[in-house]
């Protein structure tokens, strides 16, 4: 039984971290919209741990439980920066200074000095898009077969290349780079375009938007090092393919940490102790 948890309420996903009695650091996840779940795990399994909270959800949480102790609190930007500073620590990478992408419903986007951080900004482009977009372009619902069906599609009718829009004549950026997202729909005759090709668009809209701002910040910052974070990366290697292929493209140095989605939920355990 844990003496100590930290929980991350986000937005879609509610991240849970806590120390085993062998030191062992675990990893839980639920639903937000299941606080009754989160409620009962807790109880079962660790009615006498103290918490702390971070996350958008925190308070409505907080107030689900019902605690008779108060449940301290993190703010989100700093519990996820705790967390990342102890993940690149665990896995021996050393880089004082990066952009920090935590792509979650929407994406933040953060610059890490040393052992300070500000927030440079963000955008609504995250795994909310991926559910929302890619329900309404297929019916579909559930967001793993969204994910399993999106590494099966093709995207060269969904999109339009800059190749495309020069064909023969000379190329004034490399012609792989996608000049409109979604925009072959309209402009390619391409018939029965299947569930697949629509999703590994989302997929692939989402990928360079976020990969585009946070090199954008790099160059503006003058750093080399971006790091992309957040639950919308988990178990999807199309998208990490796509962040990473397209931020080496533009000379950066992508990093994906192995527990990237529970970053803030690592750095309200750490706040707990």
């Amino acid at each position: 039984m844990a003496t100590k948890i930290g929980i991350d309420a986000g937005g879609t996903l509610t991240k849970i971290a806590y120390f085993d009695e062998n030191l062992e650091l675990q990893l839980i996840s639920f639903l937000s919209s299941d606080m009754q779940a989160i409620k009962y795990w807790i109880e079962t399994n660790h009615s006498l741990a103290s918490i702390c909270l971070t996350g958008g959800r925190a308070e409505q949480l907080k107030k689900y439980l019902l605690s008779p102790m108060d449940i301290p609190y993190i703010v989100e930007f700093d519990a996820t920066m705790a967390g990342v500073m102890y993940q690149l620590k665990q896995e021996n990478i050393e880089c004082e200074k990066a952009i920090i992408a935590n792509i979650g419903t929407g994406t933040s986007i953060h610059i890490m000095k040393e052992n300070s951080h500000s927030r440079l900004g963000g955008t609504g482009i995250g795994g909310g898009t991926l559910i929302g977009l890619g329900q309404a372009l297929t019916g579909i619902t559930d967001y793993k077969e969204m994910i399993a069906l999106s590494k099966l599609g093709d995207r060269s009718s969904i999109d339009i290349l800059v190749s495309d829009i020069y064909e023969n004549n000379k190329l004034p950026i490399n012609g792989a780079l996608t000049a409109s997202n979604f925009g072959g729909v309209a402009l390619k005759k391409t018939l029965n375009r299947s569930y697949e090709d629509h999703l590994s668009g989302v997929q692939g809209m989402i990928g360079e938007v976020v990969a585009s701002l946070c090199i954008q910040a790099a160059d503006a910052h003058h750093v080399e090092n971006i790091i992309y974070i957040g639950s919308t990366l988990e178990n999807n290697d199309l998208l990490k393919n796509i962040m990473e292929s397209y931020t080496i493209l533009k000379e950066k140095k992508p990093f994906f940490l192995e527990k990237h989605g529970y970053s803030g939920a690592i750095g309200a355990l750490l706040e707990s102790i």
